[in-house]
């Protein structure tokens, strides 16, 4: 009989827990819902940032103005300059007369490339198989500088093809190219994976940990504490809004992926977003961790934008190549859970692998969660003893 009541009376006690976080959930949301700033924040941040990256900040290099000196003036030169002005990628706006008007037009920052076609530029090329075309580059940006020469070369090489026809010299070597995954060379294919991983670890953590120490800066945490409700459950009913507008958020940054942007999702839906669940939970176990440093929620918004936004833009791999990094630096990028989710959705998404594929980086979040978790609960109970 004893037994029974006691048993009776801990499920009595759980329901009431229950009652109480459900309470404290909906509270939670109700505040996030009345503070339109950051609602605005929640929502439209990643729809905004995901069409900037897939539309304007994107790595392909179109409509480059071009110069051209054309000494020739033949017909192949004239169908050279049509081809390279009918691409995507350059814009023909100069027709230079002399050699010295070249250096002046890229001193005027007006042109990015400029283009020299000798004299008998058409004899030379059916008579001998052989001419040359001088690229004239501004290598101030090199890596700008390297690209538009390549995409001027590819249309060179395009258009020499086509005038030998199928006859071909003796120990020619054609290389021919494949693009895998990504066959038309979108940015989008890059920048979407990356802008999920940046808008996740801002979102998640810098409103997690504005939403504790918000309830320190204005005093109502010690209300909060002296309550019935465990210090578990009161963090539990803080994070779990965001994690559900996170995953809000995920879902509309694939929408808009899809169809905007036309990045396909080739692998498993529910596998992206099983991850993408994954590191939300890494991501406010950060959050957690910094309620931890800060006093205020300024304090709170300025580190998070400091520690999580730098490290995932620099080191997480979907600005700048990991692998081109120095050693140290490449070193640091391993606790960076960005890169982990960043290579995770390129495999899931757009490389259509499963689960046997991303393990290993899934298994990182999972320790990462469960280390920051555990540092987090225990300097909260400590702190707010």
């Amino acid at each position: 009989m004893m037994y029974s009541c006691n048993w009776h009376g801990a499920l009595n006690e759980r329901q009431t827990d229950m009652k109480q976080f459900i309470v404290f959930v909906r509270k939670e949301f109700r505040h996030i819902f009345r503070d339109r700033k950051s609602l605005l924040i929640i929502i439209m941040m990643p729809i905004v940032q995901i069409i900037l990256f897939g539309f304007a900040l994107t790595n392909e290099i179109k409509n480059s103005n071009i110069a051209v000196l054309d000494n020739a003036k033949d017909e192949a030169s004239q169908a050279l300059i049509q081809r390279l002005d009918a691409s995507r990628y350059f814009k023909v706006t100069q027709y230079l007369p002399t050699q010295a008007d070249i250096e002046r037009a890229f001193k005027s920052g007006t042109i990015r490339l400029a283009i020299v076609f000798p004299q008998g530029f058409r004899e030379s090329l059916m008579h001998t198989n052989h001419t040359q075309v001088q690229l004239i580059a501004d290598a101030s940006d090199p890596n700008t500088a390297t690209t538009v020469t390549n995409y001027a070369s590819s249309i060179l090489s395009d258009y020499q093809q086509e005038v030998n026809g199928n006859s071909s010299l003796p120990y020619t070597i054609k290389p021919q190219m494949r693009m895998l995954y990504n066959p038309q060379l979108k940015g989008a294919y890059n920048f979407v994976p990356g802008v999920m991983a940046m808008i996740l670890i801002l979102i998640c953590a810098m409103m997690t940990s504005v939403a504790i120490v918000r309830e320190r800066e204005i005093n109502t945490m010690e209300v909060l504490l002296v309550s019935p409700l465990k210090p578990l459950l009161f963090i539990l009913s803080k994070a779990i809004p965001y994690i559900f507008l996170s995953l809000v958020n995920v879902s509309t940054i694939l929408l808009v992926s899809v169809t905007l942007l036309e990045v396909p999702i080739q692998g498993s839906l529910l596998l992206l977003m099983g991850v993408s669940l994954l590191f939300i939970i890494t991501s406010v176990s950060l959050g957690l961790m910094i309620s931890n440093l800060t006093k205020t929620q300024q304090e709170a918004q300025m580190f998070s934008l400091m520690a999580l936004m730098l490290p995932t833009l620099l080191l997480g791999g979907f600005m700048f190549p990991i692998e081109s990094m120095p050693v140290p630096l490449q070193v640091i990028s391993n606790i960076v859970p960005s890169k982990w989710y960043y290579h995770i959705v390129k495999d899931v998404m757009i490389k259509g692998l499963g689960f046997s594929a991303v393990w290993k980086e899934s298994l990182v979040l999972v320790g990462m969660s469960l280390f920051l978790l555990g540092i987090s609960f225990k300097k909260f109970k400590t702190r707010l003893a």
